[in-house]
């Protein structure tokens, strides 16, 4: 990696210099060139070809954000709202982690560029929305190629203009957005988190309880996808079933190195075919499937025991999928591995079958929370009968977490909706979520036979609640155990 540039100049300060500073420009302290002569600035201004972009067509999403907008719009009538993307994170010095937008404002406007915010100010109709964007870099005062995050150092941003044909949206320059906010009269509504630059300079204007009423909104806003969504989501478990059958094909290969090479493989699919993962994937082999967000991912692979592989590939849109299946290292389960596993199976077909329109969203975790209790009192690990399990919970004790999860922009998406519209709430058509329920038997769980210690099994689909019923948007991924042998020997050769 190439040091970042470094306009400073020990032996005294030329205009060019002068203007670096002024804008802002990054410095590293030790570059290995003194600073910039006003002849080398001059001749970094000019001989550039004309790269504007015209007559762009705007994104595939531009009408579905919109009208996402109105429906803010109109909850909030006449108040001022912010939505801001976010900033670069340091991960080390001066090198950033990846930029992910928040979920906010790519719903809200399909871009998913660093810095930007949506502002829509009120009016008497409604809302007049405007982008707030960095700009392209400046070549003036030598931005493009002197700063960090120049042109030339992280590549091309669109022009306003180019901006504004894309998302379809007004479009002006971001680094006038504080000082323009806080001029104004009257309180603003912020999504909190993404940008403390941002909530300093609006914190007079600011309210902790209405701004996360809007936060609130947006997340319940997100409970039911459109279908541009699910086309996204469908698309994204597509992309993972070929993540899986990658791994299956290199089983071997891990098993001579690590979980590692589990996790590179399915990286690359991801990052080939979408934007990156969805989260951290979690590719857990023997004990380590027993913790449920095993994602280390630096443990042995070996023949005999079983890998809890749960992983989604993300979008180029940001749509991810989330999807679980536990596989036989050797390609054959062991008996016992297959008894804990069918009893995961059946768990799951129940959850499935209650997810519907009209259903509460509660249905499918209690149907296969049941039928996993059943099985622990039929083996003898707990006392029944199956109702008192259930009403003290003791199943929890090898289920450990929730039968699934709203899935979207966010593997856990809409996650601060109220309670009375999600978890206490209805199912409705176009909501999609995940149904995973598992068994899980600590190394160290003197409570039940030798022979469990240190199994795990969790199966999950991404399953979408349609006008009839549901629609499993993973089925192209074997479940049943003896069709997942199937499937792994016929990928194996």
């Amino acid at each position: 990696m190439t040091e970042q540039p470094a306009p400073e100049n020990p032996e005294g300060s030329s205009a060019t210099q002068d203007a670096a500073e002024a804008a802002g420009i990054k410095q590293r302290k030790n570059g290995l060139y003194p600073g910039v002569s006003d002849e080398l600035a001059e001749n970094m201004k000019g001989g550039w070809a004309d790269t504007e972009l015209r007559d762009l067509p705007p994104i595939e999403q531009a009408p579905d954000a919109a009208r996402r907008r109105a429906a803010l719009s109109a909850r909030f009538p006449g108040e001022r709202l912010v939505i801001p993307a976010g900033n670069l994170k340091t991960r080390s010095n001066d090198t950033e982690y990846a930029f992910r937008a928040s979920t906010e404002y790519v719903y809200l406007t399909g871009d998913q560029t660093q810095d930007g915010v949506l502002v829509l100010e009120p009016t008497a109709s409604g809302h007049d929305a405007r982008l707030y964007l960095l700009p392209r870099s400046d070549r003036e005062n030598g931005e493009f190629w002197l700063d960090g995050q120049g042109e030339l150092w992280v590549g091309r941003r669109h022009s306003l203009s180019e901006g504004a044909q894309l998302l379809g949206l007004d479009c002006a320059d971001v680094r006038k957005v504080a000082d323009e906010l806080s001029a104004l009269a009257g309180p603003v509504r912020l999504v909190r988190g993404h940008d403390a630059g941002l909530e300093a300079a609006l914190a007079d204007l600011l309210d902790a309880e209405r701004d996360e009423e809007l936060r609130t909104f947006l997340s319940e806003l997100r409970l039911v996808k459109d279908a541009f969504e699910i086309t996204q989501l469908q698309a994204a478990v597509d992309s993972t079933v070929r993540g899986f059958e990658d791994v299956v094909k290199v089983l071997d290969k891990a098993e001579a190195t690590s979980e590692r090479y589990i996790e590179g493989t399915f990286f690359l699919r991801a990052r080939v075919e979408g934007n990156d993962i969805g989260y951290g994937s979690i590719c857990a082999a023997g004990p380590h499937a027993t913790t449920l967000h095993w994602v280390r991912n630096d443990g042995p692979v070996r023949a005999g025991e079983l890998l809890l592989l749960d992983a989604g590939v993300e979008t180029h849109t940001l749509y991810t999928a989330d999807v679980t299946r536990t596989l036989p290292i050797n390609g054959r389960f062991s008996e016992l591995q297959r008894k804990i596993y069918d009893a995961v199976y059946e768990a799951q077909e129940a959850g499935i079958a209650a997810v519907k329109p009209g259903a509460k969203y509660r249905d499918f975790h209690d149907a296969a929370q049941r039928v996993l209790a059943e099985k622990l009192v039929e083996w003898g690990l707990v006392e029944g009968p199956v109702e008192r399990v259930l009403e003290l919970g003791l199943q929890r004790r090898w289920t450990l977490h929730g039968t699934g999860h709203m899935l979207g922009l966010d593997v856990h998406d809409c996650a601060v909706a109220r309670r009375e519209t999600y978890v206490d709430g209805t199912l409705e058509a176009g909501m999609c979520l995940t149904v995973e329920p598992g068994l899980y038997f600590q190394a160290d769980d003197l409570t039940v036979p030798e022979e469990y210690r240190g199994i795990g099994v969790r199966i999950e689909d991404d399953i979408l609640v349609t006008e009839d019923g549901n629609r499993n948007l993973s089925a192209a991924l074997p479940r049943a155990a003896d069709e997942v042998e199937s499937w792994m020997a016929r990928l194996k050769g």
